[in-house]
């Protein structure tokens, strides 16, 4: 199972029907709230000069608060209709006119923060530490927490941020504006706030699209593969925010069998016969998506998984087991980098042998990078053999060895669930055989336990020591 964000589209790719009616819905909206409010005059789709002057005083406008709550809010959509009709390249010059002109005032903060180191008596001091704080809220704040007061105004923000996490790779400029963001977004998604919900076929159909265009780890190929997703032995839970009540912010996809699935294929087989959840044993979370990409970095899914497994065990008492069956993305990536600086020593004596002896092989051929370049060498049984001992042990280091510099999994679903309190637990040989599937992690995922007794120390080791829990079979595969 995998916590997985899409990734940011390019600014020139096409936007689809669905958001593009989205957005006039929402423009729309917006404008019957606005009125006859000419504080905010329309401009032109990519902001030239003259209209980003005009921008500068609408801005100016909103943070002045001219009147009461009605004329506050009749700007703040006047001014969101304005941003929804610009182009990709207005909207990037929009978000650098906030992030450049719409910051603290770096010398009201020098001078609060000499108020602060002067003052001696507990009443100056206290005084001169609110004013500080004042000083350091950026103006762009207080302006972008005005759409929290219109409908929709929290998914207007959380699709803005989607946009500046991809333009700040690009304009350094851009990532205090983007912190800033994310840092509002980070108290309005506390997971107090959030609310668990069961999807089923019956919820509405627009929902039920968007959990189908959201499902990042395996692509639902269509209603009848979401049906299936959603039987009677199967479960999909999600969590909502008020303010979005139509929005999955996350979702989790669970199957109820017996015993530990180890083949991902046969848990979406939409011709498997459907299994009777009272006699399951087993939960396996198969998949885990992050549907809103304006919150990466708010993570839910911990929270998410600990609130299924409790509703889970209270609807089905005969479950004693609750595992996941993971992708681990980045094996071949890594692996593919070790192959190509010549790591000496990353296969043993008796690996390369066996590699080099597969029928057909020799040479430069018989090498562990050449079988893995011809990429069907899955579907010959004597090279899928040979291959098997040296990608599993290889794997098994890349899981449970290799560090990032903070010492976390170098993988992220594994540090994902080592960070929730899991186990690894077992890794499956040709788990899964799509083309994503190969390239990725060369067919291969990953069990991960969670014994509930075990979680909080599994955490504590984890968090506080770096330290892997796994189960003795994946001891055993280190050794090779």
């Amino acid at each position: 199972m995998e916590e997985v964000k899409a990734q940011p589209a390019p600014m020139n790719q096409p936007v689809s029907p669905r958001l593009i009616d989205r957005l006039r819905s929402l423009r729309t909206l917006w404008r019957d709230i606005a009125g006859s409010s000419r504080e905010v005059p329309t401009v032109r789709p990519d902001l030239p000069p003259d209209d980003a002057d005009s921008l500068r005083e609408q801005l100016r406008a909103c943070l002045v608060g001219k009147g009461g709550e009605v004329s506050a809010r009749a700007r703040a959509a006047a001014l969101g209709r304005n941003y929804l009709g610009l182009s990709a390249e207005g909207r990037a010059r929009f978000l650098g006119i906030l992030a450049d002109e719409f910051d603290t005032d770096a010398e009201a903060v020098d001078a609060a923060m000499a108020r602060v180191v002067a003052a001696t008596a507990r009443g100056d001091r206290q005084a001169a530490e609110r004013e500080l704080r004042q000083a350091l809220e950026a103006p762009r704040v207080r302006l972008l927490t005005q759409f929290n007061a219109l409908p929709e105004g929290v998914k207007f923000l959380v699709d803005m941020r989607a946009e500046l996490i991809r333009l700040a790779r690009q304009d350094a400029r851009l990532q205090g504006l983007e912190g800033d963001l994310k840092a509002l977004l980070a108290g309005w998604f506390d997971v107090g706030f959030l609310e668990l919900r069961r999807i089923t076929w019956r919820s509405p159909a627009l929902l039920l699209e968007k959990i189908i265009a959201y499902e990042a780890v395996h692509a639902i190929r269509g209603w009848e593969d979401l049906k299936n997703r959603l039987d009677s032995d199967r479960r999909l839970y999600a969590f909502f925010h008020p303010r979005m009540p139509d929005e999955p912010l996350i979702f989790v996809e669970v199957a109820l069998v017996r015993g530990m699935a180890g083949n991902v294929h046969d848990l979406l087989d939409v011709a498997a016969p459907v299994g009777d959840p009272t006699r399951a044993d087993t939960a396996i979370f198969y998949s885990i998506s992050s549907a809103q990409k304006g919150l990466a970095g708010i993570s839910f899914g911990n929270f998410l998984i600990k609130r299924v497994v409790d509703s889970l065990a209270g609807e089905f008492p005969n479950l004693r087991t609750f595992a996941t069956l993971s992708p681990i993305p980045g094996f071949m990536d890594w692996l593919r980098d070790k192959l190509n600086r010549g790591e000496p020593g990353l296969l043993t004596a008796m690996e390369h042998r066996a590699v080099a002896e597969i029928a057909g092989g020799g040479g430069a051929k018989g090498s562990l990078k050449a079988w893995l370049a011809g990429g069907d060498w899955h579907l010959n049984q004597d090279i899928a053999e040979a291959l098997k001992g040296p990608l599993m042990r290889l794997c098994t280091r890349y899981l449970a060895v290799e560090k990032r510099p903070d010492g976390r999994a170098l993988d992220p679903v594994a540090h994902f669930h080592l960070s929730n309190g899991a186990r690894m637990e077992r890794l499956n040989w040709m788990a899964d055989t799509s083309p994503k599937g190969l390239r990725e992690s060369a067919a291969m995922m990953m069990n991960f336990l969670y014994k509930l007794d075990d979680i909080e120390a599994n955490h504590e080791a984890y968090s506080g020591q770096g330290k892997i829990t796994m189960s003795s079979a994946m001891r055993a595969l280190l050794k090779g």
